[in-house]
């Protein structure tokens, strides 16, 4: 048998124009995405690997403990406003599941939410989120 051990690596910034303050930032929880639906970036030829980017508000399936976008309609647990996705979570086509950071409390420009986002249809939510 031959083996050949490939090695990859690869780094990015993140553009955060909705993070309105550099508060919280060093306290996010680790949370753990479903990554099924249509709140990410596809694969291309030069990223081969799909994207949930930064910014994205969240929630929480009350039966799994897994998040997933915020729908003020869903009757899962997602209508309870948990925070915004912190960086932008890479993972492979077809994977389920993806670790992630949830920014649950800071300063968050509403204005600049990838989406868009109105603080007033936020009902309930556990999140500790000031919107500018």
């Amino acid at each position: 048998m031959d083996l050949q051990p490939i090695t990859y690596s690869d780094s990015a910034t993140v553009d955060r124009p909705w993070l309105a303050s550099r508060h919280g930032v060093d306290t996010p929880l680790t949370i753990t995405l479903f990554t099924e639906g249509t709140h990410y970036t596809p694969p291309t030829l030069g990223q081969p690997r799909s994207i949930m980017r930064a910014g994205i508000p969240l929630g929480r399936v009350t039966a799994t403990n897994l998040y997933g976008p915020w729908d003020t309609a869903a009757t899962d647990g997602r209508a309870d406003f948990a925070g915004v996705l912190l960086t932008d979570v890479p993972f492979a086509p077809g994977s389920g599941r993806a670790g992630a950071a949830l920014l649950w409390h800071g300063l968050i420009a509403a204005a600049h939410v990838p989406g868009g986002l109105d603080p007033s249809a936020i009902t309930t939510s556990t999140a500790q989120i000031h919107f500018v």
